[in-house]
């Protein structure tokens, strides 16, 4: 009889993580485990098959095995792989199903060696101003970090002297306890998972292999960053523990604000504050962008809140593409600090236009019209 999917069994997706894996596998092995459902065939069935299934996708070759030529690839019979790490599905006591599955939670998988710990990431805030996020910039930052130790070259030990196993969990890094049915892996108290002891440290490091150091790093910029960008540099994070790699930097953009423009994903924004005269005459004003002045030419009769598109006058985007624009919004600026005789020459202008406003203000005659019309609704 042909055997059933392996994820279908566990009731996960194809590209379930092991995490995802073990949290099926537990739930299942909780409900058929032989030692809960005594002398029930079909539970113990249904346990040896999820046992199965478990055992193959937590293995990465037999998984990919499976993935590419299903049971086939898996199958000593076929020439695969072979069933689960233990042989007999049904062999396993309670135990030794949960010591595997609860392991990382209580300090790490069955039988693996934690062993040297890659160095943790840091991460460096990076504040620049519009112009740089733009156009781009290289910039030299200073970071405090863990480096190796250079006197015992990252090993901890006395200059020639060298760690040796640990006795206590026979250099595994781990040890296990049992706790009725229940076998938990610990970190080693006494190498903290190392599987080594240092038993004449060395004097500069103190037995860590690393001492703290700041290091000077030259920061390339992409053009068109923005605020909440990362910059990822790899190898640049505090060294990590005897053969182990280094973590990584990571540059955290922050884009200042700026007292003109405004960025909206590629565009940005600018208000453009204009006389009263220009906006009812109309003319050639210069307007700001990131790349120098240019000319706009305002119709007569502008309005406030008009939007203007400069195109191709925004950011080109980071990874390649159209720039986008550059929008102008209109602000009309009612004049201030008049004198006498450009008061008296306003009250003439309004005085003209006074007999016939739906002509010279149209918007303004139709809203009073309607606000007219909603009072007299009021009153009927």
């Amino acid at each position: 009889m042909s055997k059933r999917d392996y994820y279908e069994i566990l009731g996960v997706a194809k590209n379930a993580e092991e995490a995802e894996l073990k949290k099926a596998y537990k739930k299942l092995a909780m409900k058929y485990h032989p030692d809960r459902n005594p002398d029930n065939k079909e539970a113990e069935e249904k346990f040896k098959e999820a046992k199965e299934a478990y055992e193959i996708l937590t293995d990465a070759q037999k998984r990919q095995a499976y993935d590419q030529f299903g049971h086939a690839g898996v199958d000593p019979s076929m020439g695969g792989f072979g069933g689960g790490r233990g042989g007999h599905a049904g062999g396993a006591s309670f135990s030794d199903i949960f010591g595997d599955v609860f392991g990382d939670i209580f300090g790490g998988g069955r039988g693996g060696q934690r062993g040297p710990q890659r160095g943790a990431d840091l991460r460096y805030n990076m504040e620049l101003s519009l112009e740089e996020a733009v156009a781009g910039v290289t910039k030299s930052i200073r970071i405090p970090t863990l480096v190796h130790c250079k006197t015992c070259d990252g090993s901890g030990a006395k200059k020639g002297t060298k760690p040796s196993t640990c006795s206590h969990c026979g250099g595994v890094g781990q040890v296990r306890m049992q706790q009725g049915f229940f076998a938990i892996q610990q970190t080693c108290p006494v190498c903290h998972g190392a599987g080594q002891v240092i038993k004449d440290p060395c004097g500069d490091c103190h037995g860590q292999g690393r001492v703290e150091q700041s290091k000077t790093l030259s920061v390339k910029i992409p053009a068109g960053v923005d605020t909440g960008d990362r910059i990822r540099l790899s190898g640049e994070g505090e060294a990590g523990g005897p053969g182990a790699p280094a973590g990584d930097l990571y540059v955290q953009v922050h884009v200042r604000e700026h007292p003109i423009f405004t960025r909206d994903g590629d565009n940005l924004y600018c208000e453009m504050p204009i006389s009263f005269t220009a906006a009812a005459l109309g003319g050639e004003l210069e307007v700001p962008t990131l790349e120098g002045r240019v000319k706009l030419k305002v119709p007569a009769e502008t309005q406030t809140g008009k939007m203007f598109r400069l195109r191709g006058k925004g950011v080109t985007p980071m990874r390649g593409g159209t720039p986008g624009d550059l929008l102008c919004r209109v602000i009309v600026e009612t004049p201030v600090n008049l004198t006498s005789r450009q008061k008296e020459l306003l009250r003439e202008l309004d005085g003209s236009m006074a007999e016939t406003p739906e002509k010279y203000s149209p918007k303004a005659k139709s809203w009073f019209d309607g606000v007219k019309k909603f009072f007299d609704d009021l009153t009927r």
